[in-house]
Protein backbone atom coordinates (compact mmCIF):
# COMPACT_ATOMS: atom_id res chain seq x y z
CA UNK A 1 0.00 0.00 0.00
CA UNK A 2 2.76 2.57 1.25
CA UNK A 3 4.85 1.40 -2.23
CA UNK A 4 1.60 2.14 -4.29
CA UNK A 5 1.58 5.96 -2.53
CA UNK A 6 4.95 6.79 -3.20
CA UNK A 7 4.19 5.69 -7.04
CA UNK A 8 1.12 7.76 -6.94
CA UNK A 9 2.86 10.40 -5.63
CA UNK A 10 5.72 10.77 -8.04
CA UNK A 11 3.40 10.41 -11.01
CA UNK A 12 1.87 13.66 -9.43
CA UNK A 13 4.84 15.67 -8.80
CA UNK A 14 6.95 14.54 -11.68
CA UNK A 15 7.48 17.38 -14.60
CA UNK A 16 5.51 16.03 -17.43
CA UNK A 17 6.38 17.61 -20.32
CA UNK A 18 3.17 18.85 -22.81
CA UNK A 19 3.61 17.34 -26.81
CA UNK A 20 0.99 19.70 -27.10
CA UNK A 21 -1.15 22.22 -25.76
CA UNK A 22 -3.96 24.14 -27.71
CA UNK A 23 -5.43 27.23 -25.88
CA UNK A 24 -8.13 29.54 -27.04
CA UNK A 25 -9.35 32.76 -25.66
CA UNK A 26 -12.86 33.96 -26.36
CA UNK A 27 -14.27 36.93 -25.86
CA UNK A 28 -18.08 37.08 -27.67
CA UNK A 29 -19.00 40.06 -28.46
CA UNK A 30 -16.14 42.60 -27.22
CA UNK A 31 -14.41 45.35 -28.94
CA UNK A 32 -11.26 44.31 -30.13
CA UNK A 33 -8.80 46.69 -27.94
CA UNK A 34 -10.28 44.45 -24.78
CA UNK A 35 -9.64 41.01 -26.30
CA UNK A 36 -6.39 41.80 -27.18
CA UNK A 37 -5.69 43.11 -23.94
CA UNK A 38 -7.19 39.70 -22.31
CA UNK A 39 -5.21 37.64 -24.28
CA UNK A 40 -2.36 39.67 -23.92
CA UNK A 41 -2.46 39.28 -20.24
CA UNK A 42 -3.22 35.43 -20.28
CA UNK A 43 -0.01 33.33 -18.70
CA UNK A 44 -1.81 30.24 -19.98
CA UNK A 45 -1.21 31.25 -23.52
CA UNK A 46 2.36 32.19 -22.61
CA UNK A 47 2.96 28.75 -21.00
CA UNK A 48 1.63 26.55 -23.20
CA UNK A 49 4.07 28.19 -25.85
CA UNK A 50 6.75 27.71 -23.81
CA UNK A 51 9.46 25.07 -24.70
CA UNK A 52 9.26 22.24 -21.70
CA UNK A 53 6.35 23.28 -20.04
CA UNK A 54 4.53 21.05 -17.82
CA UNK A 55 0.98 20.12 -17.16
CA UNK A 56 1.36 21.25 -13.74
CA UNK A 57 3.04 24.93 -15.60
CA UNK A 58 0.00 25.55 -17.56
CA UNK A 59 -2.90 24.78 -14.62
CA UNK A 60 -1.09 27.19 -12.38
CA UNK A 61 -1.21 29.79 -14.95
CA UNK A 62 -4.91 28.97 -15.94
CA UNK A 63 -5.72 29.08 -12.17
CA UNK A 64 -3.65 32.61 -11.69
CA UNK A 65 -5.65 33.76 -15.26
CA UNK A 66 -8.79 33.94 -13.27
CA UNK A 67 -8.04 37.03 -11.62
CA UNK A 68 -5.79 38.43 -14.13
CA UNK A 69 -8.64 38.72 -16.43
CA UNK A 70 -10.95 39.99 -13.51
CA UNK A 71 -7.90 43.38 -13.16
CA UNK A 72 -8.33 43.73 -16.81
CA UNK A 73 -11.90 43.52 -16.92
CA UNK A 74 -12.14 46.19 -13.77
CA UNK A 75 -8.81 48.02 -16.03
CA UNK A 76 -11.44 48.83 -19.19
CA UNK A 77 -14.77 49.51 -16.81
CA UNK A 78 -16.37 46.26 -16.78
CA UNK A 79 -17.63 45.26 -13.58
CA UNK A 80 -20.15 42.43 -14.18
CA UNK A 81 -17.77 39.97 -15.92
CA UNK A 82 -17.97 36.30 -16.22
CA UNK A 83 -14.98 34.05 -16.48
CA UNK A 84 -14.64 30.60 -17.43
CA UNK A 85 -11.13 28.70 -17.64
CA UNK A 86 -12.23 24.85 -19.04
CA UNK A 87 -8.82 22.10 -18.88
CA UNK A 88 -9.65 19.34 -20.96
CA UNK A 89 -13.16 20.26 -20.38
CA UNK A 90 -12.89 20.74 -16.62
CA UNK A 91 -13.25 24.16 -14.67
CA UNK A 92 -9.97 25.03 -13.71
CA UNK A 93 -10.80 26.61 -10.18
CA UNK A 94 -12.05 23.12 -9.72
CA UNK A 95 -9.04 21.28 -10.11
CA UNK A 96 -6.83 20.34 -7.07
CA UNK A 97 -3.20 21.44 -8.00
CA UNK A 98 -1.46 18.51 -6.50
CA UNK A 99 -3.65 15.83 -8.64
CA UNK A 100 -3.78 18.07 -11.50
CA UNK A 101 -3.74 15.55 -14.66
CA UNK A 102 -0.33 14.49 -16.44
CA UNK A 103 -1.27 16.07 -19.72
CA UNK A 104 -2.99 18.78 -21.04
CA UNK A 105 -4.42 18.47 -24.46
CA UNK A 106 -6.50 22.11 -24.90
CA UNK A 107 -7.43 25.25 -22.27
CA UNK A 108 -10.60 27.30 -23.23
CA UNK A 109 -10.23 30.63 -21.74
CA UNK A 110 -14.28 32.11 -22.43
CA UNK A 111 -14.57 35.51 -20.83
CA UNK A 112 -17.81 37.56 -20.71
CA UNK A 113 -17.20 41.28 -20.18
CA UNK A 114 -20.87 42.10 -18.86
CA UNK A 115 -21.72 45.79 -19.75
CA UNK A 116 -19.41 49.27 -19.50
CA UNK A 117 -19.98 51.01 -16.52
CA UNK A 118 -20.11 54.43 -16.27
CA UNK A 119 -19.05 57.47 -13.74
CA UNK A 120 -22.50 58.38 -12.01
CA UNK A 121 -19.88 60.45 -9.84
CA UNK A 122 -16.31 61.11 -9.57
CA UNK A 123 -15.25 63.63 -7.17
CA UNK A 124 -11.75 64.30 -5.75
CA UNK A 125 -10.35 66.77 -3.22
CA UNK A 126 -9.07 68.99 -2.13
CA UNK A 127 -6.62 69.54 -5.23
CA UNK A 128 -3.87 71.87 -6.28
CA UNK A 129 -5.77 75.20 -7.19
CA UNK A 130 -5.67 75.74 -10.65
CA UNK A 131 -5.67 71.86 -11.10
CA UNK A 132 -8.12 69.36 -12.77
CA UNK A 133 -8.69 65.94 -12.17
CA UNK A 134 -7.16 63.20 -14.31
CA UNK A 135 -8.16 62.94 -17.79
CA UNK A 136 -11.28 60.57 -18.11
CA UNK A 137 -12.04 61.01 -13.85
CA UNK A 138 -15.60 63.10 -14.76
CA UNK A 139 -19.37 62.51 -14.58
CA UNK A 140 -20.23 60.67 -17.89
CA UNK A 141 -16.95 59.03 -19.04
CA UNK A 142 -16.01 55.24 -18.72
CA UNK A 143 -15.23 53.93 -15.10
CA UNK A 144 -12.10 52.58 -15.38
CA UNK A 145 -10.40 50.90 -12.46
CA UNK A 146 -7.02 52.75 -14.12
CA UNK A 147 -8.60 56.36 -14.40
CA UNK A 148 -9.23 55.84 -10.40
CA UNK A 149 -6.12 55.31 -9.39
CA UNK A 150 -4.64 57.85 -12.28
CA UNK A 151 -6.72 60.29 -10.62
CA UNK A 152 -5.72 59.50 -7.07
CA UNK A 153 -2.00 59.21 -7.88
CA UNK A 154 -1.23 62.48 -10.15
CA UNK A 155 -3.57 64.48 -7.23
CA UNK A 156 -1.05 63.52 -4.21
CA UNK A 157 1.72 64.07 -7.28
CA UNK A 158 1.05 67.62 -7.50
CA UNK A 159 0.53 68.13 -3.74
CA UNK A 160 4.11 66.72 -3.78
CA UNK A 161 5.04 68.83 -6.63
CA UNK A 162 4.47 72.02 -4.93
CA UNK A 163 6.22 71.11 -1.59
CA UNK A 164 3.49 68.98 0.10
CA UNK A 165 5.61 65.89 0.86
CA UNK A 166 3.07 64.14 2.89
CA UNK A 167 0.14 64.03 0.78
CA UNK A 168 -1.86 60.92 0.86
CA UNK A 169 -5.66 59.60 0.14
CA UNK A 170 -7.25 59.70 2.93
CA UNK A 171 -10.39 58.54 1.95
CA UNK A 172 -11.98 56.67 -0.90
CA UNK A 173 -15.45 55.54 -1.37
CA UNK A 174 -16.55 53.78 -4.56
CA UNK A 175 -20.05 52.02 -4.88
CA UNK A 176 -21.07 50.13 -7.62
CA UNK A 177 -24.76 50.17 -9.06
CA UNK A 178 -25.25 46.94 -11.07
CA UNK A 179 -28.46 47.85 -12.11
CA UNK A 180 -27.50 51.33 -13.74
CA UNK A 181 -24.22 50.34 -14.72
CA UNK A 182 -22.71 52.83 -12.93
CA UNK A 183 -19.78 53.57 -10.44
CA UNK A 184 -19.90 56.40 -8.04
CA UNK A 185 -15.84 57.71 -6.68
CA UNK A 186 -15.37 59.58 -4.21
CA UNK A 187 -12.00 60.21 -2.90
CA UNK A 188 -10.55 62.42 -0.24
CA UNK A 189 -6.91 64.10 -0.22
CA UNK A 190 -5.26 65.09 2.76
CA UNK A 191 -2.42 67.50 2.03
CA UNK A 192 -0.48 67.88 4.87
CA UNK A 193 1.90 71.05 5.70
CA UNK A 194 4.34 72.46 2.99
CA UNK A 195 7.68 70.77 3.73
CA UNK A 196 11.17 72.25 3.88
CA UNK A 197 14.08 70.02 2.94
CA UNK A 198 15.65 69.00 6.33
CA UNK A 199 19.00 67.45 7.10
CA UNK A 200 20.58 64.00 5.06
CA UNK A 201 21.48 61.49 7.82
CA UNK A 202 23.37 58.13 7.01
CA UNK A 203 24.83 55.27 8.81
CA UNK A 204 28.42 55.37 8.82
CA UNK A 205 28.52 51.92 9.02
CA UNK A 206 26.91 50.95 5.63
CA UNK A 207 29.69 52.80 3.31
CA UNK A 208 33.13 53.20 2.68
CA UNK A 209 32.21 56.84 1.33
CA UNK A 210 32.16 59.23 3.93
CA UNK A 211 29.42 60.90 5.29
CA UNK A 212 30.50 64.20 4.79
CA UNK A 213 31.18 63.79 0.99
CA UNK A 214 27.67 61.69 0.85
CA UNK A 215 26.05 65.13 1.46
CA UNK A 216 28.21 67.13 -1.21
CA UNK A 217 27.41 64.68 -3.73
CA UNK A 218 24.05 64.85 -2.85
CA UNK A 219 23.41 68.30 -2.39
CA UNK A 220 20.18 68.49 -0.97
CA UNK A 221 18.78 71.54 -0.88
CA UNK A 222 18.25 72.05 2.87
CA UNK A 223 16.28 74.65 3.52
CA UNK A 224 14.36 75.14 0.51
CA UNK A 225 10.85 73.85 -0.15
CA UNK A 226 10.36 69.91 -0.69
CA UNK A 227 10.46 68.83 -4.23
CA UNK A 228 10.32 65.15 -5.70
CA UNK A 229 12.35 66.17 -8.87
CA UNK A 230 15.66 67.88 -6.72
CA UNK A 231 15.23 64.43 -4.15
CA UNK A 232 15.44 62.43 -7.34
CA UNK A 233 18.10 64.57 -8.66
CA UNK A 234 20.12 64.19 -5.45
CA UNK A 235 20.22 60.40 -6.04
CA UNK A 236 21.20 60.55 -9.66
CA UNK A 237 24.34 62.62 -8.42
CA UNK A 238 25.49 59.55 -5.93
CA UNK A 239 24.65 56.63 -8.35
CA UNK A 240 26.70 58.81 -11.06
CA UNK A 241 29.76 58.87 -9.34
CA UNK A 242 29.69 54.63 -9.60
CA UNK A 243 30.66 54.21 -5.52
CA UNK A 244 27.47 52.81 -4.76
CA UNK A 245 25.66 49.82 -6.07
CA UNK A 246 22.39 50.96 -4.74
CA UNK A 247 20.87 54.30 -3.18
CA UNK A 248 17.85 55.46 -1.66
CA UNK A 249 17.16 58.78 0.17
CA UNK A 250 14.07 57.64 2.22
CA UNK A 251 12.50 60.69 3.81
CA UNK A 252 11.59 60.63 7.53
CA UNK A 253 8.05 59.11 8.54
CA UNK A 254 7.48 62.59 10.70
CA UNK A 255 8.58 66.26 9.66
CA UNK A 256 10.53 67.78 12.01
CA UNK A 257 8.55 70.91 14.17
CA UNK A 258 9.46 73.61 12.27
CA UNK A 259 8.20 71.51 8.89
CA UNK A 260 11.41 70.50 7.42
CA UNK A 261 11.76 67.08 6.27
CA UNK A 262 14.73 65.03 7.09
CA UNK A 263 16.18 62.22 4.85
CA UNK A 264 18.23 59.11 5.98
CA UNK A 265 20.67 57.58 2.84
CA UNK A 266 20.59 53.79 2.47
CA UNK A 267 23.49 53.24 0.48
CA UNK A 268 25.03 49.97 -1.33
CA UNK A 269 28.68 50.10 -2.05
CA UNK A 270 29.70 49.14 -5.61
CA UNK A 271 32.68 47.21 -5.87
CA UNK A 272 35.77 49.35 -5.31
CA UNK A 273 37.83 47.76 -8.34
CA UNK A 274 36.78 47.07 -11.66
CA UNK A 275 39.00 45.94 -14.93
CA UNK A 276 38.05 45.77 -18.57
CA UNK A 277 39.11 45.14 -21.96
CA UNK A 278 37.99 45.70 -25.65
CA UNK A 279 38.69 44.44 -28.93
CA UNK A 280 38.05 45.78 -32.50
CA UNK A 281 39.68 44.58 -36.10
CA UNK A 282 40.03 45.91 -39.55
CA UNK A 283 41.35 44.50 -42.09
CA UNK A 284 43.73 47.41 -42.98
CA UNK A 285 44.38 49.07 -39.54
CA UNK A 286 44.70 45.80 -37.93
CA UNK A 287 43.80 44.66 -33.99
CA UNK A 288 43.60 47.02 -31.53
CA UNK A 289 43.71 46.02 -28.21
CA UNK A 290 42.44 48.15 -25.20
CA UNK A 291 41.71 47.91 -21.52
CA UNK A 292 41.18 49.72 -17.95
CA UNK A 293 41.58 49.44 -14.53
CA UNK A 294 39.36 51.66 -12.15
CA UNK A 295 38.91 52.31 -8.57
CA UNK A 296 35.93 54.02 -7.60
CA UNK A 297 36.56 55.58 -3.85
CA UNK A 298 40.13 56.06 -3.82
CA UNK A 299 40.37 58.44 -1.11
CA UNK A 300 36.92 57.52 0.70
CA UNK A 301 34.80 61.20 -0.99
CA UNK A 302 33.48 58.78 -3.64
CA UNK A 303 37.10 59.89 -5.98
CA UNK A 304 37.32 57.72 -9.51
CA UNK A 305 41.02 56.66 -10.91
CA UNK A 306 40.62 55.00 -14.23
CA UNK A 307 44.25 54.12 -16.53
CA UNK A 308 43.42 53.15 -19.98
CA UNK A 309 45.78 51.56 -22.51
CA UNK A 310 45.52 50.82 -26.17
CA UNK A 311 47.73 49.35 -28.71
CA UNK A 312 46.09 49.93 -32.36
CA UNK A 313 47.77 48.68 -35.68
CA UNK A 314 48.79 45.02 -34.73
CA UNK A 315 49.27 43.21 -37.50
CA UNK A 316 47.41 46.04 -39.88
CA UNK A 317 48.70 48.54 -43.16
CA UNK A 318 48.15 51.19 -41.22
CA UNK A 319 52.22 52.84 -40.29
CA UNK A 320 52.82 50.64 -37.06
CA UNK A 321 52.20 49.41 -34.17
CA UNK A 322 50.33 52.88 -31.78
CA UNK A 323 50.50 52.84 -27.83
CA UNK A 324 48.65 54.98 -25.65
CA UNK A 325 48.47 55.01 -21.83
CA UNK A 326 46.31 57.64 -20.19
CA UNK A 327 45.40 58.08 -16.45
CA UNK A 328 42.24 60.62 -15.05
CA UNK A 329 41.28 61.39 -11.57
CA UNK A 330 38.07 62.68 -10.49
CA UNK A 331 36.90 64.44 -7.33
CA UNK A 332 33.05 64.88 -7.26
CA UNK A 333 30.88 67.92 -5.92
CA UNK A 334 33.56 69.86 -6.25
CA UNK A 335 32.67 73.45 -5.70
CA UNK A 336 29.17 72.20 -6.74
CA UNK A 337 27.30 69.24 -6.58
CA UNK A 338 27.33 68.99 -9.99
CA UNK A 339 30.90 69.77 -10.51
CA UNK A 340 33.70 67.13 -10.86
CA UNK A 341 36.92 68.19 -10.78
CA UNK A 342 39.69 66.30 -12.92
CA UNK A 343 43.56 65.89 -13.60
CA UNK A 344 45.00 63.90 -16.19
CA UNK A 345 48.02 62.69 -18.01
CA UNK A 346 48.47 60.85 -21.70
CA UNK A 347 51.08 59.39 -23.09
CA UNK A 348 50.99 58.56 -26.22
CA UNK A 349 52.83 57.47 -29.58
CA UNK A 350 51.38 57.05 -33.14
CA UNK A 351 53.14 55.55 -36.02
CA UNK A 352 50.71 56.84 -38.49
CA UNK A 353 51.37 56.28 -42.70
CA UNK A 354 51.97 59.71 -43.15
CA UNK A 355 53.92 60.81 -39.57
CA UNK A 356 55.32 59.67 -36.16
CA UNK A 357 54.69 61.35 -32.91
CA UNK A 358 55.72 60.94 -29.08
CA UNK A 359 54.20 62.99 -26.94
CA UNK A 360 52.74 63.50 -23.47
CA UNK A 361 49.76 65.69 -22.09
CA UNK A 362 48.76 66.59 -18.62
CA UNK A 363 46.49 69.22 -17.02
CA UNK A 364 43.26 69.28 -15.18
CA UNK A 365 40.14 71.21 -15.34
CA UNK A 366 36.24 70.84 -14.57
CA UNK A 367 33.67 69.11 -15.52
CA UNK A 368 29.38 70.17 -14.89
CA UNK A 369 26.51 68.59 -15.47
CA UNK A 370 24.00 71.22 -16.68
CA UNK A 371 21.07 68.75 -16.44
CA UNK A 372 20.65 65.28 -17.37
CA UNK A 373 21.49 65.09 -20.76
CA UNK A 374 23.61 68.64 -20.97
CA UNK A 375 27.70 69.02 -19.55
CA UNK A 376 30.15 71.31 -20.38
CA UNK A 377 34.13 70.54 -19.64
CA UNK A 378 36.57 73.12 -19.72
CA UNK A 379 40.78 72.72 -18.50
CA UNK A 380 43.91 73.79 -19.03
CA UNK A 381 46.64 71.04 -20.68
CA UNK A 382 50.55 71.08 -21.15
CA UNK A 383 51.23 68.93 -24.43
CA UNK A 384 55.24 68.14 -25.69
CA UNK A 385 55.35 66.34 -29.09
CA UNK A 386 58.29 64.71 -30.90
CA UNK A 387 57.31 64.39 -34.54
CA UNK A 388 58.74 63.11 -37.59
CA UNK A 389 56.13 63.48 -40.84
CA UNK A 390 57.07 64.95 -44.11
CA UNK A 391 57.59 68.17 -43.17
CA UNK A 392 61.03 66.78 -41.37
CA UNK A 393 61.71 66.48 -37.66
CA UNK A 394 60.67 68.84 -34.84
CA UNK A 395 59.70 69.32 -31.51
CA UNK A 396 56.72 71.74 -30.70
CA UNK A 397 55.46 73.05 -26.78
CA UNK A 398 51.84 74.09 -26.05
CA UNK A 399 49.62 75.32 -23.79
CA UNK A 400 46.00 74.24 -24.59
CA UNK A 401 42.53 75.03 -22.97
CA UNK A 402 40.34 72.70 -24.27
CA UNK A 403 36.59 72.99 -23.70
CA UNK A 404 33.61 71.35 -24.56
CA UNK A 405 29.93 70.91 -24.81
CA UNK A 406 27.99 67.52 -25.12
CA UNK A 407 24.27 67.31 -25.51
CA UNK A 408 23.07 63.34 -25.05
CA UNK A 409 19.43 62.05 -24.82
CA UNK A 410 19.65 58.44 -26.82
CA UNK A 411 17.84 55.97 -25.68
CA UNK A 412 21.32 53.76 -25.37
CA UNK A 413 24.82 54.40 -25.95
CA UNK A 414 25.68 51.46 -28.09
CA UNK A 415 22.74 50.88 -29.87
CA UNK A 416 20.23 54.08 -30.41
CA UNK A 417 17.52 53.80 -31.65
CA UNK A 418 16.16 57.59 -30.80
CA UNK A 419 17.52 60.97 -29.91
CA UNK A 420 20.37 63.22 -30.71
CA UNK A 421 24.17 63.18 -29.64
CA UNK A 422 26.18 66.64 -30.33
CA UNK A 423 29.82 67.13 -29.10
CA UNK A 424 30.99 70.58 -29.75
CA UNK A 425 34.73 70.74 -28.80
CA UNK A 426 37.11 74.41 -28.83
CA UNK A 427 40.50 73.82 -27.84
CA UNK A 428 42.59 77.84 -28.05
CA UNK A 429 46.40 76.50 -27.92
CA UNK A 430 49.74 78.77 -27.20
CA UNK A 431 52.69 77.58 -28.63
CA UNK A 432 55.55 77.98 -26.23
CA UNK A 433 58.31 77.87 -28.77
CA UNK A 434 56.96 79.76 -31.13
CA UNK A 435 54.49 82.09 -31.54
CA UNK A 436 51.60 80.01 -32.70
CA UNK A 437 48.29 81.13 -31.43
CA UNK A 438 45.41 79.32 -32.81
CA UNK A 439 41.93 77.43 -32.07
CA UNK A 440 41.02 73.73 -32.79
CA UNK A 441 37.39 73.32 -33.32
CA UNK A 442 35.40 70.06 -33.84
CA UNK A 443 32.35 69.15 -33.95
CA UNK A 444 30.42 65.20 -33.93
CA UNK A 445 26.57 65.47 -34.46
CA UNK A 446 24.22 62.39 -34.66
CA UNK A 447 20.88 61.80 -35.05
CA UNK A 448 18.87 58.53 -34.52
CA UNK A 449 14.94 58.21 -35.53
CA UNK A 450 13.17 54.62 -35.30
CA UNK A 451 10.57 53.06 -37.44
CA UNK A 452 7.81 50.95 -37.64
CA UNK A 453 6.94 48.53 -34.71
CA UNK A 454 9.65 48.13 -31.79
CA UNK A 455 11.62 50.05 -34.10
CA UNK A 456 12.21 47.53 -36.46
CA UNK A 457 14.19 50.05 -39.23
CA UNK A 458 16.27 52.95 -37.68
CA UNK A 459 17.55 55.85 -39.90
CA UNK A 460 20.93 57.27 -37.67
CA UNK A 461 23.19 59.60 -39.34
CA UNK A 462 26.67 61.39 -38.64
CA UNK A 463 27.58 64.92 -39.23
CA UNK A 464 31.68 65.66 -38.67
CA UNK A 465 32.98 68.84 -39.03
CA UNK A 466 36.88 70.31 -38.04
CA UNK A 467 38.79 73.47 -38.49
CA UNK A 468 42.77 74.45 -37.24
CA UNK A 469 42.38 78.36 -37.53
CA UNK A 470 45.52 81.02 -36.34
CA UNK A 471 48.58 78.57 -37.02
CA UNK A 472 50.41 77.12 -39.94
CA UNK A 473 50.47 73.26 -40.28
CA UNK A 474 53.89 73.20 -38.84
CA UNK A 475 52.93 74.82 -35.48
CA UNK A 476 50.62 72.06 -34.11
CA UNK A 477 50.99 68.26 -34.02
CA UNK A 478 50.40 66.05 -36.48
CA UNK A 479 47.42 64.37 -34.37
CA UNK A 480 45.59 68.67 -34.09
CA UNK A 481 45.22 68.04 -37.74
CA UNK A 482 42.62 66.27 -39.99
CA UNK A 483 42.71 62.81 -42.15
CA UNK A 484 39.85 60.43 -43.90
CA UNK A 485 39.31 57.52 -44.04
CA UNK A 486 39.01 54.37 -42.13
CA UNK A 487 36.73 53.31 -39.29
CA UNK A 488 35.61 56.55 -38.00
CA UNK A 489 35.57 58.68 -40.86
CA UNK A 490 35.08 57.10 -44.54
CA UNK A 491 34.20 53.19 -44.01
CA UNK A 492 35.99 51.51 -47.35
CA UNK A 493 38.66 53.71 -47.98
CA UNK A 494 41.94 53.01 -46.40
CA UNK A 495 42.98 53.99 -43.59
CA UNK A 496 43.87 57.89 -43.59
CA UNK A 497 44.23 57.82 -46.91
CA UNK A 498 43.03 61.56 -47.52
CA UNK A 499 45.37 64.25 -47.25
CA UNK A 500 47.13 67.00 -48.25
CA UNK A 501 49.36 66.81 -51.04
CA UNK A 502 52.47 68.90 -50.72
CA UNK A 503 54.35 67.77 -53.50
CA UNK A 504 57.23 65.49 -54.36
CA UNK A 505 55.06 62.41 -53.11
CA UNK A 506 55.16 64.27 -49.49
CA UNK A 507 51.70 64.55 -47.28
CA UNK A 508 50.16 66.35 -44.12
CA UNK A 509 47.04 66.29 -42.76
CA UNK A 510 44.44 68.74 -43.36
CA UNK A 511 43.55 72.09 -41.46
CA UNK A 512 40.03 71.50 -42.48
CA UNK A 513 37.34 68.34 -42.21
CA UNK A 514 34.25 67.19 -43.11
CA UNK A 515 32.21 64.02 -42.91
CA UNK A 516 28.61 62.60 -43.63
CA UNK A 517 27.62 58.91 -42.69
CA UNK A 518 23.88 57.51 -43.00
CA UNK A 519 22.83 54.25 -42.09
CA UNK A 520 19.68 52.15 -42.63
CA UNK A 521 19.46 49.27 -39.93
CA UNK A 522 16.74 46.59 -40.43
CA UNK A 523 16.29 43.89 -37.57
CA UNK A 524 15.72 40.39 -38.85
CA UNK A 525 14.79 39.42 -34.94
CA UNK A 526 16.01 40.28 -31.34
CA UNK A 527 19.00 38.99 -31.98
CA UNK A 528 20.04 39.83 -35.69
CA UNK A 529 20.41 43.28 -37.48
CA UNK A 530 21.33 44.21 -41.03
CA UNK A 531 23.40 47.39 -41.89
CA UNK A 532 23.58 49.14 -45.01
CA UNK A 533 25.34 52.36 -45.32
CA UNK A 534 27.74 55.26 -47.26
CA UNK A 535 30.23 57.42 -46.07
CA UNK A 536 31.68 60.40 -47.30
CA UNK A 537 34.77 62.99 -46.62
CA UNK A 538 36.75 65.89 -47.07
CA UNK A 539 40.03 66.89 -45.96
CA UNK A 540 41.24 71.04 -46.80
CA UNK A 541 44.31 72.66 -47.05
CA UNK A 542 43.23 75.91 -45.24
CA UNK A 543 40.59 76.41 -42.13
CA UNK A 544 37.49 76.85 -43.76
CA UNK A 545 37.91 74.32 -46.81
CA UNK A 546 37.78 77.21 -49.29
CA UNK A 547 41.62 75.99 -50.48
CA UNK A 548 42.96 72.71 -51.89
CA UNK A 549 41.46 69.97 -51.19
CA UNK A 550 39.01 67.05 -51.85
CA UNK A 551 36.66 64.65 -51.53
CA UNK A 552 36.72 60.64 -51.23
CA UNK A 553 33.55 57.83 -50.55
CA UNK A 554 32.69 54.46 -49.61
CA UNK A 555 29.63 52.42 -49.10
CA UNK A 556 29.02 48.53 -47.97
CA UNK A 557 26.30 46.51 -45.74
CA UNK A 558 26.93 44.69 -42.27
CA UNK A 559 25.84 42.09 -39.66
CA UNK A 560 24.55 43.22 -36.08
CA UNK A 561 24.42 40.71 -33.47
CA UNK A 562 22.51 41.75 -30.39
CA UNK A 563 24.42 40.88 -26.70
CA UNK A 564 22.18 42.22 -24.76
CA UNK A 565 24.89 45.01 -23.85
CA UNK A 566 25.82 45.72 -27.20
CA UNK A 567 26.16 44.79 -30.85
CA UNK A 568 28.66 42.92 -32.44
CA UNK A 569 29.24 44.93 -35.65
CA UNK A 570 30.60 43.18 -38.78
CA UNK A 571 30.87 45.68 -41.58
CA UNK A 572 32.09 44.89 -45.20
CA UNK A 573 32.74 48.25 -47.02
CA UNK A 574 34.69 49.75 -50.84
CA UNK A 575 35.87 52.57 -52.14
CA UNK A 576 32.80 54.49 -54.21
CA UNK A 577 35.72 55.41 -57.02
CA UNK A 578 37.82 53.97 -59.59
CA UNK A 579 38.21 50.87 -57.04
CA UNK A 580 34.43 50.61 -56.52
CA UNK A 581 32.99 46.54 -56.02
CA UNK A 582 37.45 45.67 -56.14
CA UNK A 583 39.13 46.49 -52.99
CA UNK A 584 37.42 45.76 -50.04
CA UNK A 585 37.50 46.70 -45.48
CA UNK A 586 36.39 44.84 -43.28
CA UNK A 587 35.40 46.57 -39.80
CA UNK A 588 34.77 43.66 -36.60
CA UNK A 589 33.71 45.42 -33.20
CA UNK A 590 31.45 46.38 -30.50
CA UNK A 591 28.71 48.74 -30.46
CA UNK A 592 27.42 50.34 -33.69
CA UNK A 593 29.93 52.43 -36.06
CA UNK A 594 28.24 55.75 -34.27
Amino acid sequence: MFSRFLCLLALILAPVSLSATEVAVSVPGAREELSDRLRSASLVVEAAEKDGATAQDVLAAARADYLRMIEVLYDEGHYGGVVSILVDGREAADISPLAGPLEIRSVQVRVQPGPLFWFSRAEIGPLVPNTRPAEGYAAGEAARAGVIRNAAREAVDTWRDVGHAKAEVSDQTITANHAKTAISSQISLSPGPRLRFGALYMDETQSRVRPGRVRAIAGLPTGEIYSPAELQEAEQRLRRTGAFRSVTLREAEVPTADNRLDFNAELTDAKRRRVGAGIELSSLEGLTLSGFWLHRNLLGGAERLRFDFEIGGIGGDSGGIDYKLSGRYERPATFTPNTTLFLGFTIQELDEPEYRERSGRIGGGLTHRVDEDLTVESGIMYQYSEIDDDLGSRTLEHLLFPSSLTFDDRDDELNATKGIYLNIEATPFIGLDNDALGTRLYTDARTYVGLGEDNRFVLAGRFQLGSVAGARATEVPPDMLFYSGGAGTVRGQPYQSLAIDIGNGNRIGGRSFLALSGEVRTKINEKWSIVGFADTGFVGQDSWGTGNGDWHSGAGFGARYNTGIGPIRVDLATPLDDDAGQDFELYIGIGQAF
